[in-house]
């Protein structure tokens, strides 16, 4: 399969294709020649061309006329071209030229270097874009088998906890009455870490879809936002903690991720403060450079900042399970939510001394 980068030479006198053909014959490229602004337009069917070098002064069809063609046309409205003349060399003419497209303009009688490195600079541009587009192709094939991939563990790991957990209750219902106590705890530490594996499979989609969702933006007003994200944590989360809410900032993004990444905010700053004897959280937002910066923060557990770098890795935990309960995944989860908004996380702590969660959304 022949893979050269193709060129459109157009000129309606034989001599000077073969001139260009003679100037170019030391590149690695193929050249279609074209006599007339109709025989280049068939060709433009024919062929995926990387360059067009136009003359301009033709019967029928002269170059500007083909340019303004190639320009409406879906296939070739991104072809590169450069006009070659020896007749309209004067400012105004090349000035018409660039306004009909052309990426460049050489005069005759002109040093065949010039027209060398001006082609060779379009053929690694568009390799380059072809390499480009290789790549985000397979890119999106690859992302559509881990979609299929993350479907497929999903379904293949949740069989057999639910089997678990259901031969887990069996033993309870059936056997239950001829267990001590410590049977008894077993089987709801079984219950207790299937509906933890459960909960671990379902963020572990979650944060694999981040990556293919597309953001719908809206202007979405925060306080009234985060006043119903509080009220979801109150009725999942069983704490102590008082959540004060400033005034905060309205911002242009996507809703419902969003919303996700201040319930996991929210959610982490009320569970690593429970220990607390006061357990405060507070949400607050500030302008900055153009963008609007929101701020989650609470008096309780804390962090190593040497350890920063490490909070919003996947199953990244810089506290034991046994003191904090989670999965790993809630922060890599805001992370990837808000790098698809353009913006930054960050965070700050001292142990023993509470920890604040920052992250920017562009105004």
């Amino acid at each position: 399969m022949n893979t050269k980068p193709k060129i459109l030479i157009v000129d309606d006198k034989p001599e000077n294709l073969v001139a260009l053909k003679t100037v170019l014959k030391d590149l690695d490229i193929e050249l279609v020649e074209a006599t007339s602004g109709n025989d280049a337009l068939k060709a433009t069917l024919n062929h995926d061309f990387a360059l067009a070098l136009l003359d301009i002064q033709m019967p029928e069809m002269d170059g500007y006329e083909l340019a303004e063609i190639l320009r409406d046309e879906e296939k070739t409205a991104h072809l590169p071209f450069i006009f070659i003349s020896a007749v309209y060399t004067d400012n105004l003419n090349v000035f018409k030229g660039y306004e009909k497209g052309a990426f460049s303009f050489i005069t005759k009688p002109f040093q065949p270097e010039i027209l060398i490195n001006k082609v060779k600079f379009f053929i690694d541009k568009h390799q380059q874009e072809a390499a480009l587009y290789n790549l985000n192709r397979e890119l999106k094939n690859i992302n559509k088998e881990l979609e299929a991939f993350s479907y497929s563990v999903s379904h293949d790991l949740r069989a057999p906890l639910r089997a678990v957990s259901g031969y887990a209750s069996i033993l309870r219902e059936d056997y239950g009455p001829q267990l001590d106590e410590d049977g008894l705890r077993i089987i709801e530490c079984i219950n207790d870490n299937t509906a933890k594996m459960g909960t671990l499979i379902d963020e572990l989609l979650a944060f694999s879809r981040l990556g293919r969702k597309e953001i719908q933006k809206t202007e979405i007003d925060i306080y009234e936002m985060v006043r119903g994200v509080v009220t979801d944590v109150n009725k999942s989360v069983e704490h102590g903690a008082e959540i004060k809410i400033d005034e905060l900032h309205k911002v242009k993004a996507d809703y419902v991720l969003l919303k996700q990444a201040m319930y996991n905010l929210i959610s982490n700053a009320v569970k690593y403060s429970a220990k607390k004897e006061n357990p405060v959280v507070e949400i607050s937002s500030k302008e900055h450079n153009g963008e609007v910066i929101i701020s989650v923060k609470d008096n309780g557990a804390g962090f190593d900042m040497r350890y920063a770098n490490k909070l919003f890795g996947v199953f990244q935990r810089l506290h034991s399970q046994e003191d904090f309960e989670g999965t790993g995944v809630g922060l890599a989860i805001v992370q990837r939510i808000i790098n698809k908004h353009g913006g930054k996380v960050w965070a700050e702590g001292k142990v023993n001394e509470g920890a604040t969660f920052h992250f920017s959304i562009k105004n």
